[in-house]
């Protein structure tokens, strides 16, 4: 499941960068854009980061950064329809992904948390 969360996470960050991009020169919109690069793209690099942990504990902590991250993007996608910069289809095709994103990173998190509480066999 990794490997599905960490292209996923990848594609999705190139596409933020490209909303960014979009968003600066069309829009003149250089606030919210950039906590949303800043957000989008952090998802994928914890993962990738979480990939080598030092232990089960580091790699849930990373993890659950990540989730936290891809929850923030959610947050600035979401302000920037709310306040008409982007319109409702951009959103929506977007938010898909995250979403999704957001799902998987959720999964996983749930998983490892079970696996690190369960008792040593």
């Amino acid at each position: 499941m990794e490997n599905i969360v960490s292209d996923r996470s990848y594609d999705f960050a190139l596409r933020i960068i490209n909303l960014q991009k979009w968003l600066i020169g069309k829009k003149k919109e250089f606030t919210l854009s950039k906590q949303l690069l800043r957000s989008g793209t952090a998802v994928g690099a914890l993962i990738r980061e979480a990939r080598h942990a030092q232990s089960r504990a580091d790699f849930l902590s990373k993890m659950n950064i990540a989730l936290k991250e891809a929850n923030e993007t959610e947050y600035w996608l979401m302000l920037l329809r709310d306040s008409h910069v982007i319109s409702g289809t951009q959103f929506d095709s977007i938010h898909k992904d995250c979403d999704e994103i957001i799902r998987l990173l959720a999964s996983i998190v749930k998983t490892t948390k079970s696996t690190l509480k369960s008792p040593p066999k």
